[in-house]
């Protein structure tokens, strides 16, 4: 059985999701998909009279991160050109790969590797 690869994540480019859009309220993201994403499931359990989609509204440290999620750069770029926005206080590398990863286990983004 041939062991799965490790990736760093610093080296992997993050992307947003096919089935997430996003809007901008004030100067926030808002983070648009659908309350189901199967067909079926959207007609028989969507309770009536509520929105096919959810909202998740981002805090500023949340914009900045998923401003810079383009598809073209690495979690490495992206936690260095906000380190002046966190002030490069202590460990803010690990809240950014923190939030990165917390995003793409929700489904919101997905990762390729870097060529």
């Amino acid at each position: 059985m041939k062991k799965k690869e490790q990736v760093n994540l610093f080296d992997v480019i993050p992307y947003i999701s096919e089935h997430v859009t996003t809007e901008k309220e004030d100067d926030l993201f808002v983070i648009v998909f659908p309350r189901f994403r199967n067909k079926f499931m959207q007609k028989v359990f969507a309770p009536c009279g509520k929105s096919a989609n959810l909202h998740v509204k981002l805090e500023e440290h949340g914009t900045a991160v998923w401003s810079l999620i383009d598809g073209n750069r690495t979690v490495r770029e992206i936690t260095e050109q906000l380190a002046e926005h966190f002030n490069y206080e202590e460990n803010y590398e690990y809240r950014i790969t923190t939030y990165i990863s917390q995003l793409y286990t929700n489904g919101f983004i997905k990762y390729k590797t870097a060529l």
